[in-house]
């Protein structure tokens, strides 16, 4: 099955190391301003989704959330966290780590776009 959002090993271990240090988490990547094209993490629930959120799916058990019109540019593609040094978003937790997360991607393939539209 295709995923629309996946997590590279390092990734994987932030989030762990997060949700160790904060517990649940959530991400979030709304495509405004204030960083808001870089995926952003939560505590889970910190920050109060609504109808125009959509659910990408999971990374380390965590769901991962776009904003509708964000998602309308980004449908096309399967979204690939990964994370580099530096100082992201000055909301997402990983930020005072010295790490951030970041957005990679790779368009789907015609028979990937077909399985999602199902």
């Amino acid at each position: 099955m295709t995923e629309r959002v996946l997590a590279t090993d390092a990734a994987l271990e932030l989030i762990a190391f997060l949700k160790e240090k904060h517990g649940p988490l959530m991400f979030h990547q709304s495509g405004g301003c204030c960083d808001g094209s870089s995926p952003t993490c939560y505590p889970n629930g910190e920050l109060i989704l609504g109808d125009q959120d959509v659910l990408l799916g999971t990374i380390g058990e965590t769901p991962f959330y776009m904003h509708k019109n964000q998602f309308e540019y980004w449908k096309h593609t399967q979204l690939i966290i990964d994370v580099v040094k530096g100082r992201g978003g000055m909301f997402s937790l990983e930020g005072v780590e010295g790490k951030r997360f970041l957005t990679r991607s790779r368009a789907f393939t015609a028979e990937e776009n077909k399985e999602l539209q199902v």
